[in-house]
């Protein structure tokens, strides 16, 4: 059965929203709900707090969407790049919420969890999985990394966001979202290189009549 949303534009199925048709949101979510699962999943982790972040996202446009520029209004491509970006602010913005909610709830544990109790958990949370799955990999080491970085890595690699969308998005400036993309980068491959470096030393060394044929 064919996709009815197929055909429309973003700013048809906005329209289609503004006016209470509420099918068109399922329209949005399947355009949009991927790229925002990524960017909200590096921000706050994948414990399910970022389905929920996204969730909250789309209510948001459910009850109140955005309206278009007239710039915009007409052009598919533009209509979609000026909603994403809102969809992508709004993502932000719960996930900072989040986070402010976690540091909270961590303090308030920390206070009541014995010494003992904090080491033994310290100790399991610096613990490293193996991981076969490079994507996996790639996905721990960006946890790693210092908020800003993971943030504008995100948008770059996974949802192909250009710097100027970026820049949009996180409200810095295109050099300073630069400079965190090959600040970030840097710091990722460091973080990779003793995965690589344990995969390596486990590939058993070729005999002298291996190596000849």
């Amino acid at each position: 059965m064919d996709d009815p949303c197929a055909s429309l534009t973003d700013g048809d199925l906005l329209e289609r929203l503004q006016d209470g048709d509420g099918s068109a949101l399922g329209g949005l979510i399947e355009r949009h709900q991927v790229a925002l699962l990524r960017h909200a999943r590096a921000l706050v982790g994948d414990a399910g707090a970022h389905e929920d972040v996204v969730q909250e996202t789309f209510l948001k446009l459910l009850e109140r969407p955005p309206v278009l520029p007239d710039g915009v209004r007409g052009d598919g491509e533009a209509e979609r790049a000026h909603l994403s970006s809102w969809l992508h602010k709004v993502t932000r913005n719960g996930c900072m919420d989040t986070l402010r909610s976690q540091v909270r709830r961590r303090r308030r544990e920390e206070e009541v969890a014995s010494p003992e109790a904090a080491g033994r958990s310290q100790a399991a949370g610096s613990e490293l999985a193996e991981e076969r799955d490079t994507r996996a990999a790639v996905e721990r080491g960006l946890q790693r990394l210092p908020e800003d970085q993971r943030e504008v890595l995100v948008l770059r690699l996974f949802s192909e966001r250009s710097y100027k969308e970026i820049a949009e998005i996180t409200g810095k400036k295109i050099g300073t979202v630069g400079w965190l993309i090959s600040e970030g980068l840097q710091a990722l491959a460091g973080h990779l290189a003793p995965l690589i470096e344990g995969r390596l030393s486990a590939q058993p060394v070729p005999r002298a009549g291996e190596l000849r044929s």
